[in-house]
């Protein structure tokens, strides 16, 4: 497997104040996930998270060209930390937000907050393989109800079922091996 060019911060860093093309197409890559959760999890939609991400990553990208960049964390939680307060501003403009954002607060350590989204992404990884091993018909009953948003009567139909009662019933069924598996796979970071 070819190792990227940009392992490492200053890599990345290094690449920027070269005008390497591949070391912001690196950084869009691997954090725009993260803001994108972060956005679609408070309010916000999949444009918006792709607007808040690039005036953060342009922020981060004058900084180191005008030299005037003090990173004193990684790229990835200084990052989360702009398009952070980039995005709490746009909703205390949008009225999304009621606290009121103070122009002369510093940026906030956001160690926490990435600590968390990445046990969360954790999460989510196994729940994805939990599904996979669940298989059919529970996996597409548990993704019509809880992705799809489909209503009982619709996965009454599609499946089946001879009543709505029937097809909760399964849908409680499937839920719990669900939990099943994912708890004997699952080993919570501590």
């Amino acid at each position: 497997m070819k190792k990227s060019l940009y392992e490492t911060d200053e890599a990345v860093i290094e690449g920027i104040r070269r005008s390497d093309e591949r070391a912001l197409a690196h950084l869009y890559k691997l954090y725009f996930p993260m803001i994108s959760h972060f956005i679609l999890s408070n309010s916000g939609t999949d444009d918006e998270a792709k607007d808040i991400y690039q005036e953060g990553v342009i922020v981060f990208y004058e900084k180191i060209r005008d030299n005037s960049l003090e990173l004193t964390c990684q790229i990835k939680t200084y990052l989360y930390s702009v398009c952070r307060r980039l995005w709490l501003k746009r909703l205390a403009e949008k009225g999304r937000y009621a606290t009121r954002l103070d122009e002369s607060e510093g940026f906030v350590p956001v160690e926490e907050d990435t600590q968390r989204h990445e046990e969360q992404e954790k999460q989510f990884g196994v729940m994805g393989e939990a599904l996979e091993q669940l298989g059919e018909p529970c996996r597409s009953l548990l993704e019509d109800y809880y992705i799809r948003m489909q209503n009982m009567q619709d996965i009454t139909d599609k499946f089946g079922y001879t009543n709505t009662d029937t097809a909760k019933n399964q849908k409680y069924k499937c839920l719990q091996r669900l939990k099943k598996i994912f708890f004997a796979t699952y080993k919570p970071e501590v």
